[in-house]
């Protein structure tokens, strides 16, 4: 895939984030008021400094109008964007190009979703007519069949298997808890987790991301203006998004213990940031888990973990906050939930403050002693059906 990427090109310069979770008494529009207000406050600017917007939403609203309308923005070109659960990515990776190329000098990307009275329950979203073949399947029963095929794979004993899914959950709720945004603000015990209620095949109720309401956002400029506006950029050194065949489901190679969109977008990211050794070279990653056996597997598929051997690099503690590559460690989808148009942004968030130094009481040391890049991903559909999104950013010019 020829992808030359615009590493250096831009900068984020500003950011906002939401508290996610139920916000029975916020709409829409007061979400993406807050968050891009503390988006701007961040760089310094007013909304009228800003050329133009990227909102991405998957199911709270339609058109530009959505935040145009409670922003009361003056004539200027607000595009919306969705591609499943990499939406508010898809808005960052939009306007970072836009803004790279010369069209603009200063673009705000923006993500928001209202899931808990929208009409809907969980992520399920009104799906376009068809002729009513297709298989219907949840994400929970999709997404449990990756934890049987690893066991199967490389031999780990069913039992084993469930520590290792249980310590994921904990590791993201340990980290949660350290997070005034996250929807799930407490340590949940090893033993309630891994006695927690069964939603789908091995998946128990914590083993799954919650639904909740959020909003986040950035502001991107070009690289020679970014210290216009703070002393401390971050700097955008890979965006690489891939659609897969979607052959998986119907084809019978196909054995549930790897994400080939997820492999190729990392390896596309990769190259675009001048990253040979991604587990080495990163402080820190922010990663869709949106259930347990889905981190194990994106573990192996981003380069972090060798091949049948992620399980024992969970269990020994290497994604830990503590550890070697810190992985979510502002809790990420289990304890943020997922508002699908804002979490990758939300992400994206975590990076910021990490890079910057500012993420108080679950601050990464090695970012401090001398590691300066992070990774975000987004995965969106099923296993073997997906989208993938791959992210790396930095606090220093390559």
């Amino acid at each position: 895939m020829a992808s030359h990427g615009i590493r250096d090109k831009v900068a984020i310069v500003g950011m906002g984030c939401t508290a996610f979770g139920e916000h029975w008494d916020k709409s829409t529009d007061d979400m993406l008021i807050e968050s891009s207000s503390a988006a701007l406050q961040s760089a310094g600017i007013t909304l009228d400094d800003v050329d133009a917007f990227w909102l991405g939403t998957m199911g709270s609203g339609l058109s530009g109008l959505t935040l145009s309308r409670p922003l009361k923005i003056q004539h200027k070109p607000v595009t919306h964007v969705e591609n499943y659960c990499a939406t508010g990515s898809e808005a960052f990776r939009n306007a970072c190009y836009a803004v790279a190329s010369g069209a603009y000098d200063i673009a705000m990307a923006i993500g928001v979703e209202k899931l808990k009275d929208s009409g809907y329950s969980g992520l399920v979203v009104s799906a376009p007519a068809n002729d009513g073949t297709a298989a219907t399947v949840t994400a929970p029963a999709s997404f449990s069949l990756l934890a049987p095929a690893y066991a199967k794979k490389y031999g780990v004993d069913d039992q084993e298997l469930k520590d290792v899914l249980t310590r994921i959950a904990w590791k993201n709720h340990r980290n949660g808890a350290l997070n005034p945004r996250a929807q799930f603000r407490k340590e949940v015990p090893k033993e309630t987790i891994a006695c927690s209620p069964i939603v789908a095949g091995p998946l128990g109720i914590f083993d799954c991301s919650g639904v909740s309401d959020g909003s986040a956002a950035a502001i991107i400029v070009r690289v020679e203006d970014a210290h216009k506006y703070t002393d401390h950029p971050i700097y955008v050194k890979a965006l690489s998004f891939v659609a897969g065949p979607a052959s998986g489901p119907i084809d019978p190679a196909y054995d549930y213990t790897s994400f080939d969109e997820v492999v190729h977008s990392a390896s596309d990211a990769y190259a675009q940031a001048g990253i040979e050794n991604p587990r080495a070279e990163l402080a820190m990653a922010e990663v869709h888990d949106c259930f347990t056996p889905t981190e194990l597997v994106l573990m192996e598929d981003l380069g972090f973990a060798e091949r049948g051997m992620g399980w024992k690099e969970v269990l020994a503690g290497t994604f830990d906050l503590d550890g070697e590559l810190p992985v979510n460690p502002d809790g990420g989808l289990k304890s943020f939930g997922h508002p699908i148009g804002a979490s990758g942004l939300r992400m994206l968030f975590e990076c910021w403050l990490q890079l910057r130094g500012e993420a108080g009481p679950r601050q990464i040391q090695s970012i401090g002693a001398g590691k300066n890049k992070a990774l975000t991903h987004n995965l969106g559909g099923g296993p073997g059906a997906c989208v993938s999104f791959v992210s790396v950013v930095g606090s220093e010019l390559d």
